[in-house]
């Protein structure tokens, strides 16, 4: 007599389910890496407590070690005007940035979506210029502005500023702009948008996150540079900055305390405009990688 062998059961077919992980594992890894964020952190933000710690010494106090006081920042607008100099360093950002978005953004639009004779030689020189090291560049550069006549005033730093951070805003919007489907360009010149009207309309709103990127890395790049506004701007009255707490620092006597508090207001605002943009920086920066 022959027996009909019975089918396995659901249960014995099916493999088991790997165990998850116990809860206290996860807790352990969550504080470790609360850990290393946490040294992360401190040594990042080590050097702006010593930068508050010093500002609020006197220079006998400083050398003393002890005690806390407000006259390095008296003796700090003393001897420079740092609030006209902050002034200056924001208006030469602001009109810099300004010019390498208005060129980068067609620039770059241009040449992922338009197809013209040697756009991809002219993109190719275009990239390798930010290969060129700005001190190979700068005494032409100062050469050519001095005989326009624009090293007096603000005028000739922008144009410098400008042009070294063209060829990069061109790169990234670029890069942004081929990963912008080419059915939307077509949909708006079928409305009859023109390219000025699909730029405006449909792309610069999408492309907010290569603005921010662009805006914050000229911001820390144009806010912290120290030669093209020494050569460029040569009214003390409009002077930058970092060159105003340059003159500070080249002194007979330097105040230590005072050049603290001067270096604690000019990195003020590089921090504030990153941590402001701090989510578009890190989507703008890699808006390539998964396209």
């Amino acid at each position: 007599m022959t027996t009909l062998a019975t089918p396995p059961q659901e249960s014995e077919r099916e493999e088991a389910p790997p165990a998850p992980p116990s809860q206290a594992r996860r807790h352990v890894g969550r504080w470790i890496l609360f850990g290393m964020m946490l040294c992360v952190a401190v040594i990042m933000l080590y050097p702006f407590w010593v930068m508050i710690i010093t500002s609020l010494k006197s220079e006998t106090q400083f050398l003393s070690g002890g005690g806390f006081s407000w006259l390095s920042w008296k003796t700090l607008t003393d001897n420079i005007p740092i609030f006209q100099e902050v002034l200056s360093s924001t208006i030469v950002c602001s009109a810099s940035i300004f010019v390498i978005l208005c060129v980068g953004l067609p620039a770059g639009f241009a040449f992922s979506k338009l197809r013209f004779r040697a756009s991809t030689t002219i993109f190719l020189g275009l990239v390798s210029a930010m290969m060129v090291p700005l001190q190979a560049i700068l005494m032409p550069e100062f050469v050519n502005v001095t005989k326009l006549g624009l090293t007096g005033g603000y005028f000739g730093a922008i144009l410098v500023y400008a042009a070294l951070g063209t060829p990069f805003s061109t790169f990234l919007f670029t890069t942004y702009f081929r990963g912008v489907p080419d059915e939307l360009i077509e949909a708006g010149i079928v409305d009859g948008l023109g390219y000025v009207g699909v730029l405006g309309r449909l792309v610069v709103p999408i492309a907010v996150p290569a603005i921010a990127t662009v805006t914050v890395l000229q911001f820390i790049q144009i806010w912290d540079d120290l030669l093209v506004g020494l050569l460029f701007i040569q009214n003390t009255s409009e002077r930058p900055i970092t060159v105003g707490l340059a003159v500070l620092a080249a002194g007979r006597t330097t105040s230590i305390p005072a050049l603290m508090a001067g270096s604690l207001v000019s990195a003020l605002p590089a921090m504030l405009v990153y941590l402001g943009f701090q989510r578009y920086l890190v989507k703008g920066l890699t808006m390539g990688i998964d396209r």
